[in-house]
């Protein structure tokens, strides 16, 4: 444990916490008080770490990051948007017509969709219509993105998902400043 410990920068405390919280699988068991740790629980921990630090999520959130009880990361965190039933069936018109024109499947991504939804209506509602407008051209990059994403075997990762988000979002604020 003080190995894997060190390795990573983390307490004894820590990583015994994060043992009882189920984030980290138990180690070898070599005797009543000794456990052999490997790689892929250095791997574990620095994405904890990661998940926390860079990521901002609770241990809850990354409980279900790593569970796979989480669909993406738009569960862990994020707020609803109340929408009328109007606001709704708008929003579902233009992303089913976005879809299907992609070949994109939406069953199984209620998630991603609820949070399209609140994000489209929240653009109409302050009229942003230069914004709505350019809503192809986003679903456009984000294919772009996720062929890189498939590339890479991020999209089967906790960290390929939620640090790729934010990799994405910091990406953009720089970019955005351009001189």
């Amino acid at each position: 444990m003080r190995e894997l410990c060190a390795e990573v920068g983390l307490s004894v405390a820590t990583v015994k916490f994060y043992l009882r919280e189920g984030l980290l699988p138990p180690g070898e068991r070599r005797g009543p008080n000794q456990a052999d740790y490997d790689e892929s629980h250095v791997r574990r921990l620095r994405l904890i770490r990661s998940l926390a630090d860079i990521g901002g999520l609770s241990i809850a959130a990354i409980r279900d990051v790593l569970t796979d009880s989480a669909q993406d990361l738009l569960r862990a965190g994020r707020g609803k948007l109340d929408v009328t039933d109007e606001e709704r069936a708008w929003a579902m018109a233009r992303i089913s017509a976005m879809a299907e024109s992609r070949g994109w499947d939406l069953s199984g991504a209620d998630t991603a969709v609820s949070a399209l939804v609140g994000v489209l209506c929240a653009f109409r509602r302050l009229g942003h219509s230069e914004l709505l407008d350019h809503v192809d051209s986003y679903a456009e990059l984000a294919e772009s993105i996720a062929r890189l994403d498939r590339a890479a075997k991020a999209e089967t990762s906790p960290a390929g998902t939620v640090l790729g988000d934010i990799l994405l979002v910091s990406l953009r604020r720089l970019a955005r400043r351009r001189g």
